[in-house]
C-alpha cells in the first residue's frame, strides 16, 4: 500500500488522521484510530495496514486490529490487567474510542495526546492521559516518546495497579522472517505461552526467533537485552528498535496476558515479540511502572526505530 492509498482509506472512513513528513517519507497518526503510526518509507507503507480496522467499528463482539504501532496499557491480563475488566478478554473500550488531539507539530514533529479511562480486572476506574511524541530522524528513523500520566485523585499502589506503556509494531509475516538480538544469558529470554524452543536458536553471538507465520508464540525479553531488530527480506528491510533505560524509581512488570484470577509475575518485560499464524508479527517495548501512583505521575519511555 502507498502513502497516498493510506490517507485516502482514512478519508473513505471518515476517520481523522495527522501526517508528518510527506506520503513518499512520514508517519501517519490515526488521530481516531487508536491514536496508530503508519511508517511510510519511500512511498510505501512498511507497517501492517488492516484496512478492514480502518473502515469498520470494533465493539465487544470482535476487535479490529488496525496494524501500525500501538500504544498500548500493560499489563495485559492479571487481576490488575486491562483486557479483562468486563470478564471476557477485549481491548479497552476507552482506548478503541480515544480522540487523540494534535498538540504540537512541525514538519518533522508532531505530539498527540487522547485522555483514556481505564478499568482494571479488579474493578478500579483508571484516569489517564495517553501521549505519543513522534519525531522523524532523518529519513529511515522515528523516535517516539511513549508515556501515560495518572490523573486521578487516589495515591494508588502497586498492589491496587500496575500501568506501564507498552509499543507493540505490527508488521506482515513473510518467509525468512525472524527477530534478532544480541546474546544474552537464556534467564533473559522466556515463553509467555505456549513453548518456542524449536522457533529460537542462537548462533554467531545473536538470539534469532523465526517469524514467518508458521506458529503462534511470544518471547519476554529482559533488562539485558539492549535491542530488538527484525529481518524482512521480502522488502529487504531491517527494522530496529531501541528503548532508553527506564528512568529512576520505576521497575520493568510482568505485561502478560494471564487470566483475570491470577497475581501479576515477576519477570519484568523490556522488550517482547510475538508472531501469529494469521500473517503477522509485532517487535514491543515497555516503559517502568512505579511503585506509588499519584496525580501527575508519568510512566514514560523512548524508543527509536530504525529502518536499515
Amino acid at each position: 500500500m502507498t502513502g497516498y492509498e493510506l490517507i485516502k482509506l482514512f478519508q473513505q472512513a471518515s476517520k481523522r488522521y495527522h501526517l508528518i513528513g510527506t506520503t513518499e517519507n512520514g508517519v501517519l497518526a490515526g488521530l481516531d484510530l487508536e491514536g496508530r503510526l503508519f511508517t511510510i518509507i519511500d512511498g510505501e507503507v512498511v507497517s501492517r495496514v488492516n484496512s478492514e480496522a480502518i473502515l469498520g467499528i470494533t465493539d465487544r463482539a470482535a476487535y479490529l486490529n488496525p496494524g501500525g504501532d500501538g500504544l498500548w496499557p500493560a499489563p495485559e491480563g492479571t487481576c490488575l490487567g486491562y483486557e479483562y475488566a468486563a470478564g471476557d478478554w477485549r481491548v479497552p473500550p476507552g482506548l478503541t474510542a480515544a480522540k487523540y488531539k494534535v498538540i504540537e507539530d512541525d514538519e518533522t514533529h508532531v505530539l498527540i495526546e487522547a485522555e483514556v479511562d481505564l478499568i482494571n480486572a479488579s474493578g478500579l476506574g483508571i484516569a489517564t492521559i495517553f501521549r505519543r511524541d513522534v519525531t522523524i530522524c532523518g529519513s529511515m528513523a522515528v523516535k517516539v516518546i511513549e508515556s501515560i500520566e495518572y490523573i486521578g485523585t487516589k495515591k494508588l499502589s502497586r498492589k491496587e495497579c500496575l500501568l506501564t506503556p507498552w509499543s507493540l509494531a505490527q508488521f506482515d509475516c513473510c518467509p525468512g522472517c525472524e527477530v534478532i538480538f544480541p546474546e544474552v544469558d537464556a534467564s533473559e529470554v522466556w515463553d509467555m505461552y505456549d513453548p518456542s524452543n524449536d522457533r529460537r536458536f542462537v548462533k554467531d553471538g545473536f538470539w534469532h526467533a523465526e517469524t514467518d507465520g508458521k506458529a503462534r508464540y511470544q518471547i519476554g525479553l529482559g533488562a539485558k537485552v539492549p535491542w530488538i531488530e527484525l529481518q524482512l527480506p521480502s522488502k529487504n528491510l531491517q527494522v530496529r528498535r531501541t528503548a532508553a533505560p527506564l528512568v529512576s524509581g520505576q521497575d520493568y512488570i510482568d505485561i502478560i496476558d494471564a487470566p483475570p484470577t491470577d497475581l501479576s509475575g515477576d519477570k519484568g518485560v523490556r522488550y517482547s515479540v510475538y508472531t501469529d499464524t494469521d500473517g503477522f508479527m509485532e517487535i514491543e517495548a515497555a516503559a517502568g511502572c512505579p511503585e506509588i501512583f499519584e496525580s501527575g505521575t508519568i510512566m514514560s519511555v523512548e524508543i527509536l526505530t530504525e529502518y536499515l
